[in-house]
C-alpha cells in the first residue's frame, strides 16, 4: 500500500507541473556552463561515440512489459553523442554536490517513503519537476536516485522528466534518442478500496499487476489511467560508458 501511495503521490506532483506550465520551452537551459571550451565538433567521434549505447539497446521495442513505454531507438545523428556527453558531464557535478543526501534535503529533495524499503529512493525537488515542465536544465534533475546504506544514502544517478505531451521528437531535443530511452508507465488500474493487493506475489492491480487494459479494470472495479507519470530518463553519470550511464534494463529494473 505504501509504495502504491509512493507511486500516487509522485504522478500527482509530475502531473500537476505539466498542467501547470504556460509555456513550453523545449530547449536545453546550460547556463552557468562555459561551453566556449568544448573541443570542436566531428561528426565521425559522435558516430563512434553513440554505437556502443546503440548497439546495447538495438535489441529493445517501444514496449518492456505491459506497463512500461520506452521511446523508439533511433540511428544516430551528428552531434548525438556530444550533446548526451554534456548532459551527463553537468550530471556529475550535481552528483558530487548531492553526494551527501543531508544536502540534497536542504535544498528542498523529499524522500518517499524511507521507512520502505525500496531498490533506489527518489529524492524529488518538485520545484524542479515544475521546471522540467517548461525548459529542460541538467542542473536541476526532478529526482536523485539513492541506495541505501546503512544508517544513510549513496547516491548513483539522476532523473529527468518531461511533459506527458511530449513527442518524441521533443524528448529528442532535451537527449537524443539514439543515446537514451525515455520511458512513461502505462495501462495503471488502480486498486478499488480495500482490495489493495500490490505488494503480493502475483498482484491484479498497479504497475506490476496482471490487469493491462480498461475494460479488466472496470471490471474489478478499479480506477484506469492510460499513462499515471510524466516521461522521465534515468541517468547514472558515473558509470564508465554510455550503455551503462543510459542503462535502459536499469531503468526498468529501478
Amino acid at each position: 500500500m505504501k509504495t502504491l501511495l509512493t507511486f500516487i503521490c509522485l504522478a500527482g506532483a509530475l502531473s500537476l507541473a505539466q498542467q501547470n506550465s504556460t509555456q513550453d520551452t523545449k530547449g536545453m537551459n546550460m547556463s552557468g556552463h562555459d561551453m566556449s571550451q568544448m573541443a570542436p565538433h566531428d561528426s565521425a567521434a559522435d558516430s563512434d561515440a553513440s554505437a556502443p549505447a546503440m548497439n546495447s539497446m538495438e535489441s529493445h521495442h517501444m514496449e518492456m512489459g505491459p506497463h512500461m513505454k520506452m521511446t523508439a531507438l533511433r540511428p544516430g545523428q551528428p552531434g548525438d553523442a556530444e550533446k548526451a556527453r554534456k548532459v551527463a558531464e553537468v550530471a556529475r557535478g550535481v552528483m558530487e554536490k548531492y553526494k551527501d543526501y543531508h544536502v540534497a534535503l536542504s535544498d528542498n529533495f523529499v524522500i518517499f517513503h524511507p521507512e520502505v524499503p525500496q531498490k533506489q529512493y527518489h529524492f524529488t525537488n518538485y520545484g524542479y519537476a515544475f521546471e522540467a515542465a517548461r525548459v529542460f536544465n541538467p542542473e536541476h534533475p526532478t529526482s536523485l536516485l539513492y541506495e541505501k546504506t546503512g544508517d544513510g544514502y549513496r547516491l548513483v544517478g539522476v532523473m529527468y522528466t518531461a511533459p506527458k505531451r511530449f513527442t518524441e521528437d521533443d524528448l529528442n531535443e532535451r537527449i537524443p534518442l539514439s543515446i537514451a530511452q525515455w520511458h512513461e508507465h502505462v495501462n495503471f488500474c488502480r486498486a478499488p478500496e480495500g482490495k489493495q493487493d500490490t505488494l503480493s506475489p502475483h498482484p491484479k492491480f498497479g504497475l506490476r499487476g496482471s490487469i493491462t487494459a480498461k475494460d479488466e479494470c472496470d471490471a474489478a472495479g478499479g480506477e484506469f489511467h492510460p499513462i499515471i507519470f510524466n516521461w522521465m530518463v534515468h541517468l547514472y553519470p558515473l558509470e564508465k560508458t554510455p550503455e551503462q550511464m543510459w542503462s535502459v534494463e536499469r531503468q526498468h529494473a529501478d
